[in-house]
């Protein structure tokens, strides 16, 4: 029997969950985990959780879905030793690091891969399951036939997200948030770009709408046909949901796994009226009922996106009208129904909304929108007061004034009251993460002859084949040519006289490699292969496996490890290391500071510095609709942003390019040799060969260009009181 997996943000959500009948829960604690604004769980709380839930015959399972720079490691160790001591039944990890810490020094770990990963094929199914992991959460871009395809091939433990908020760029691979001011993704940070309002250049004008805000995903009508698949876990979304939500999709999956087989069309019918409280956004299959990869590639984007539709979730009930702050006695009355209180429970005001079709009670869950899109909050409301005149003032955090928009997430009277799952005392359970220290670990020397592939010099990236010979005047040392759907029928059939050598070429691959590709991605590298290509850039598991497979016929190649491939941490490039690796591209996001951190100056030149580049923040594995009839399109802020749909999906990029050109220099003397001048996605010209030389050799700055992080790192690592 499948198991039913649902979100656990806080402790009502646990009760929730368990009450309406999952198998298992996923949290997070307060560090390494992709959903940091939550509530998470206290140690004790947490500690409490496990033994209660083992009790009932529950699982549960930690987020340490994050990727951890070079300082934080040793507080990372500390955390899994911890982990290991209180015994969840399974860790959700992205970065390879936990990985291999946990190889290394908690073999007892179960480790399930995180659809943050990016694992969507048998490839990197079958490796993952070499390096000893349990399961993998596939990404959640695929369909129904390319899930049944991973299954038989591998018969690994397989979870799939069946219900709750999307994202719209591949599954680990956003780098928007980060880009617009360090608070980056994949550190649990996202401030959700792709909710926000946008304003487009449009033939004939200009027009706004949510453009990349995608709809809910729900799949109960799949559950049937995911079961027969053989799918191993059904994952609702929903770590920052309330418990209301949580208890309510529970039971409605619930009701459709143990019914489905008497009375399937019954079944889903009952589960679709117990979702009928989930006031959230509409929603989308998605992924499912293509009947091929190119019908899915050319129609999903509609089925995802609606431009008019609010970047938030829930049902319209109007805007704030008014607001006045609340009374000192009615926070004090307030305060006494609350179990342990939080300070922000205590930042309270009134308000009057109106527009809308319904009139909040006490009890609903609403959500409040920053009318300039600057903030989220979701709030139970507890008190109602009518004045005189009819207007109904309900309590809401404080910081939101006139012109808010609100929306109602739950009723009350679709919420339950559910037995606790922690005992009332919690006392006892005292276990930490302690003072341990973390052993060193030092990154393979290079060998005298190892890296004859990867010479000092300037390295130059590009995405078809007239932009090899427009980079000819940068003089690289090598090239990176990416393989799309242009290049490979040119390289395949031999169109073009290339006017670099085989030997200088590196093949670059897309980080997003699905299980109905592989076959033709393994015809295409067998063939390059032959032809005498032997150098590849690889941005996904499922690459390596592939390669390493060509490569065990007799072949010899060289792999570099992309920046798809997050080496934020040493014991990251470690776990890639023993996949046969030698090289590695920085990823986009890093920063000078946890580079030097990661690398010493023995095994720097390991590595290729991007120094140029125009960065995909969205990588979205769709045609955009029909109906986006543009190119450029802004922010609030006034910041330009370009968008390219092609057949092999579409990349959102900004206008203005990530340069640290004039740091060429610098970047040398401290021992990184290898710098890349990233053109991918974008069409070179002469002009901008000649503006990078000149800021290369004069150290002077480009005009208008993004630091991204490289000087001031992430968020967390920033001054508050300091501008960007």
């Amino acid at each position: 029997m499948a198991e039913l997996l649902a979100p656990a943000g806080n402790i009502e959500s646990l009760d929730a969950a368990i009450g309406e009948g999952a198998d298992a829960v996923y949290m997070g604690l307060k560090s390494f985990n992709a959903r940091l604004r939550t509530t998470n769980f206290a140690w004790n709380q947490f500690e409490a959780a496990v033994e209660s839930c083992h009790r009932q015959h529950k699982k549960i399972y930690v987020t340490v879905n994050t990727v951890a720079e070079e300082k934080e490691t040793e507080r990372l160790y500390r955390f899994l030793s911890y982990l290991n001591k209180v015994g969840p039944d399974g860790l959700i990890v992205q970065d390879f690091g936990v990985i291999r810490m946990c190889q290394e020094f908690f073999p007892n770990l179960e480790l399930h891969a995180s659809t943050q990963m990016n694992v969507e094929s048998s490839a990197a199914t079958k490796l993952l399951l070499k390096e000893g992991l349990k399961r993998v959460v596939l990404a959640r871009e695929l369909g129904l036939d390319e899930i049944k395809k991973i299954k038989t091939e591998t018969g690994a433990d397989l979870e799939v997200f069946v219900h709750g908020a999307l994202c719209v760029s591949e599954s680990g691979l956003c780098l928007f948030s980060s880009f617009l001011g360090g608070k980056s993704a994949n550190r649990g940070m996202c401030t959700q770009a792709c909710r926000r309002y946008y304003t487009a250049e449009v033939p004939g004008g200009i027009r706004q709408g949510y453009y990349f805000s995608p709809c809910d995903l729900e799949l109960i009508d799949q559950i049937p046909l995911l079961m027969e698949a053989g799918v191993d876990s059904f994952k609702i979304e929903g770590r920052m949901k309330s418990a209301e939500y949580v208890g309510s999709v529970v039971s409605a999956y619930r009701y459709v796994m143990d019914h489905y087989q008497e009375d399937k069309k019954g079944a889903i019918a009952a589960g679709h009226r117990m979702l009928a409280s989930d006031f959230a956004r509409s929603k989308t299959t998605y992924w499912y009922g293509f009947n091929t990869p190119e019908e899915g590639i050319d129609n999903a984007g509609s089925k995802i996106l609606n431009p008019d539709q609010a970047g938030g979730t829930g049902i319209y009930l109007g805007k704030i009208k008014k607001t006045k702050p609340a009374p000192k006695e009615l926070k004090q009355a307030l305060m006494k129904n609350i179990t342990d209180p939080k300070p922000e429970d205590y930042k309270i005001a009134l308000a009057v909304v109106s527009g809308g079709s319904y009139d909040p009670d006490p009890g609903d869950s609403i959500r409040l929108h920053k009318k300039d899109d600057t903030g989220r909050v979701s709030h139970k409301i507890r008190t109602i007061e009518v004045s005189d005149s009819g207007e109904r003032w309900i309590d809401i955090p404080s910081g939101f004034t006139e012109g808010d928009p609100v929306y109602l997430l739950q009723t009350k009277s679709s919420s339950k009251r559910y037995p606790h799952v922690l005992p009332h005392d919690i006392g006892k359970y005292r276990k930490q993460p302690g003072d341990e220290q973390l052993p060193i670990l030092d990154l393979t020397p290079v060998g005298q002859k190892e890296l004859v592939y990867f010479p000092e010099g300037i390295y130059a990236s590009v995405s078809s084949i007239p932009d090899l010979f427009q980079i000819q005047g940068l003089h690289p040392v090598r090239v990176l040519l990416e393989l799309n759907s242009d290049t490979k029928a040119d390289l395949l059939a031999h169109k073009t006289v290339l006017p670099f050598s085989k030997k200088q070429i590196y093949i670059s691959l897309d980080p997003f490699c699905a299980s109905t590709q592989e076959n033709e991605i393994k015809e295409t590298l067998n063939k390059l292969v032959t032809d005498g290509f032997n150098n590849f850039v690889v941005n996904n598991l499922a690459q390596i496996q592939i390669l390493k497979e060509i490569q065990a016929t007799g072949f010899i190649l060289n792999l570099i490890a992309g920046p798809y491939l997050y080496t934020f941490n040493r014991w990251a490039v470690s776990f890639l290391e023993n996949q046969d690796i030698g090289a590695f591209i920085m990823p986009y996001e890093n920063s000078r500071k946890n580079l030097e951190a990661t690398f010493d100056m023995n095994v720097r030149s390991r590595i290729l510095v991007p120094v140029f580049a125009y960065p995909a923040l969205f990588r979205m594995r769709f045609k955009l609709p029909s109906d986006y009839d543009f190119t450029f399109f802004e922010d609030k802020e006034g910041s330009l942003f370009k968008v390219n749909s092609t057949q092999d999906g579409s990349f959102v990029m900004p206008e203005s390019p990530f340069s640290i050109v004039d740091k060429v220099e610098t970047i040398n003397k401290s021992g990184f040799k290898r710098i890349l001048i990233d053109f991918t996605k974008t069409k070179v010209t002469r002009s901008q060969i000649k503006a990078i030389v000149t800021s290369m050799t004069k150290a002077q700055p480009l005009p208008d260009i993004s630091r991204f992080n490289w000087k001031d790192g992430f968020y967390r690592d920033r001054d508050p009181n300091k501008e960007r």
